[in-house]
């Protein structure tokens, strides 16, 4: 049987190692990286819900793969990433929804 949590750790590690980037730079590039697949992907508006939505999604599955790996939640490790994977996600979304563009003039 194929150990997912296992082998998804393994991969996380190996993007880490392999970019020599931190945990903390990797989700919050991880996130934006899925705002915009997703929106891409739905061709929905980033002040619309949807793609931030699959950044919460992406986000949980990752933490519950992360919980199965590890066999605990490892709180001080958790908030943090969940904090850095939706906080620009959330900002870019907001002030979208908040301040949509205007339509360019004609001339």
């Amino acid at each position: 049987m194929i150990d997912l949590p296992g082998l998804y750790a393994r991969f996380i590690t190996w993007i880490g190692d392999g970019t020599g980037t931190t945990d903390t730079v990797l989700h919050i590039h991880a996130g934006m990286a899925v705002l915009m697949i997703a929106r891409i992907v739905t061709r929905r508006s980033l002040g619309t819900l949807i793609p931030l939505s699959v950044v919460v999604a992406a986000e949980m599955a990752n933490e519950v793969l992360d919980r199965l790996h590890y066999h605990s939640w490892r709180w001080w490790d958790t908030i943090p990433d969940i904090i850095n994977t939706l906080f620009w996600p959330t900002v870019i979304c907001l002030a979208v929804r908040l301040r949509p563009m205007r339509p360019l003039r004609r001339r």
